[in-house]
């Protein structure tokens, strides 16, 4: 291996095992194991893909926002039998059973799920949830987690590694798209999220974005997307989204992550109804805040919750009162970006 390259492995080794822990291997001093490991993890936005065409070598390519909220939060203890509580309980169930046997630990664990990201909203709620669960079962048995081999057996970060990264470090992420390989695509930007800026989402209870079987069949039928197009937005996210996040200009930011979502919105549109947005009521929303002279508005994945970007809490206020008084069958939230990964806490017994 390159001296290069073994460096940059060991540092990655030895960060996440300050995050992950590594578990006890031969000759470590002996400790007393969890009796219950909590996990919160972030919702993320994922903000467009940036080459739908592949054509070098690499496809999708995404960009996206780890959030403070909405979160999932999450404890796993030691029990005599598989049992979930809580929002979700089967799904919690199913992606148990899947990490346990991908770390080859039991799966005898009582899960209490306290709080859980919306599913089918935009917000990557599967992926939280199993590779929280994957976290919290490494840790309760004192096993090593490799978060990226983690998701390519629980079949997570397909065709994005937002949510991975979103997990691992949080922040605003770029990723570098999908080779041949069956592993998560590879980080290649990362900058916090300025912590004065807020967002807005737009939640549409009424809806469910595109997912499942819909969606895979949708990536299959999608007409091949122009080279130079994705050429476009790798452009404006090198040299317009991440040098405006750098120096905190919001009005850029704000300009080229829109211009992703219209250019990616249309690509989509033949599976959301003909619309760059899957709800008819947020994309109205989001044209009131356009017409207010708001930056940086769109949808997160397949929908149906859409977001934009504002400068304080203040504006972030005043645009909620506004789209109160002249909308309805929307409820709206106000976030900020998270710039760091999932929280994981051990309950130790008393000696």
């Amino acid at each position: 291996m390159p001296v290069f390259a073994a460096l940059w492995d060991g540092f990655c080794r030895a960060r996440a095992e300050r995050r992950f822990g590594r578990g006890r291997e031969l000759g470590d001093e002996p400790s007393a194991p969890p009796n219950a490991v909590r996990v919160r993890a972030p919702a993320r936005l994922h903000l467009g893909f940036l080459d739908l065409n592949g054509g070098l070598g690499r496809r999708f390519g995404s960009i996206g926002l780890a959030l403070e909220e909405p979160n999932l939060d999450l404890v796993i203890r030691h029990a005599a039998d598989l049992a979930t509580t809580g929002p979700e309980p089967e799904r919690a169930r199913r992606a148990v059973a899947a990490a346990a046997a991908h770390l080859g630990t039991p799966d005898r664990v009582a899960v209490d799920l306290r709080s859980i990201i919306p599913p089918h909203a935009g917000f990557g709620s599967g992926t939280q949830l199993s590779i929280a669960l994957a976290a919290g079962l490494a840790r309760l048995f004192g096993v090593p987690l490799d978060l990226a081999g983690a998701a390519s057996a629980l079949d997570r970060g397909n065709r994005s590694g937002i949510g991975l990264a979103a997990f691992a470090e949080g922040g605003f992420v770029v990723d570098g798209g999908r080779d041949g390989s069956d592993r998560p695509p590879p980080v290649t930007a990362r900058l916090p999220f300025p912590p004065d800026w807020r967002i807005l989402l737009l939640l549409d209870p009424g809806r469910d974005g595109v997912h499942g079987s819909a969606e895979t069949e949708a990536f299959r039928e999608l007409p091949v997307f122009p080279g130079d197009t994705a050429a476009h937005l790798c452009r404006i996210t090198l040299m317009q989204v991440l040098p405006a996040l750098a120096t905190r200009d919001l009005t850029a930011f704000g300009r080229g992550v829109a211009e992703i979502q219209r250019r990616v919105g249309d690509h989509f549109a033949p599976f959301q109804g003909g619309s760059r947005f899957t709800s008819p009521a947020v994309a109205e929303a989001l044209a009131l805040l356009e017409e207010d002279g708001v930056e940086g508005v769109g949808q997160s994945s397949w929908g149906p919750t859409g977001f934009a970007f504002l400068p304080s809490d203040e504006a972030a206020g005043r645009a909620v009162d506004r789209l109160e008084a002249r909308t309805s069958g929307l409820h709206f939230r106000v976030t900020c970006g998270r710039n760091r990964g999932a929280d994981i806490t051990e309950f130790i017994p008393a000696t």
